[in-house]
């Protein structure tokens, strides 16, 4: 059964598909948002000084985890390993696979001091991109956003606004935005906000 049965976006009231059409024929924006409702997502905790665990890791999906302090891993496909601290991992993938990598995950840490926890029905991800990204994230996060301080491949946990989130730094000028779904409507609605002066386009994911 598909991983995405009965789950509703928590933005599906702002009915942002047909906005993307609508949007569809504007002239390129200075910001472009989309929601990622494709991700499915995985919390992993385990010993990374532990070689049994991390070739149990690569062995279930191909990926050599991340170590150090807000660095992402990623592979062709759309798989990233983000890290979240010493021990933690979030495990973002399309939805479609995400349910296998979870079970497979499960199966070789079995005997093993780990957990493996689907946590895609708790989160949202938006995708922020285009040429003033960077400048709509400086409104409401205390990151440094000089693209030599905070770049591709590197993650981390802060604000905006007034919510918590993940950010990963996708490109020089996209990033995904990792939520609580709670406040999926008013990181969005911020993020909104932000952009207009920009040149605001809602396009799919």
């Amino acid at each position: 059964m598909p991983e995405t049965y009965l789950r509703q976006s928590p933005l599906a009231h702002l009915h942002l598909d047909a906005r993307a059409v609508a949007d569809a024929g504007l002239a390129q924006a200075g910001v472009e948002l989309s929601e990622m409702s494709d991700r499915g997502l995985v919390n992993l905790r385990g010993d990374s000084t532990d070689v049994a665990f991390v070739a149990a890791v690569k062995k279930a999906i191909g990926m050599v985890l991340p170590t150090d302090a807000n660095t992402v891993n990623s592979k062709r496909g759309g798989t990233d390993i983000l890290w979240l601290g010493p021990d933690e991992w979030l495990v973002s993938s399309p939805a479609g696979s995400s349910s296998t990598n979870a079970a497979k995950l499960a199966k070789e840490l079995s005997r093993q001091r780990a957990s493996v926890t689907p946590v895609s029905d708790g989160r949202t991800v938006i995708r922020l991109s285009g040429p003033h990204a960077r400048d709509v994230l400086a409104k409401g996060c205390p990151l440094d956003f000089h693209p030599k301080a905070f770049g591709p491949g590197q993650c981390g946990q802060t604000l905006l606004g007034r919510t918590d989130m993940l950010l990963h730094c996708r490109k020089p000028d996209a990033f995904d935005i990792y939520m609580a779904r709670s406040f999926a409507e008013y990181a969005w609605t911020w993020l909104e906000d932000a952009a207009r002066e920009y040149g605001l386009k809602v396009i799919t994911s």
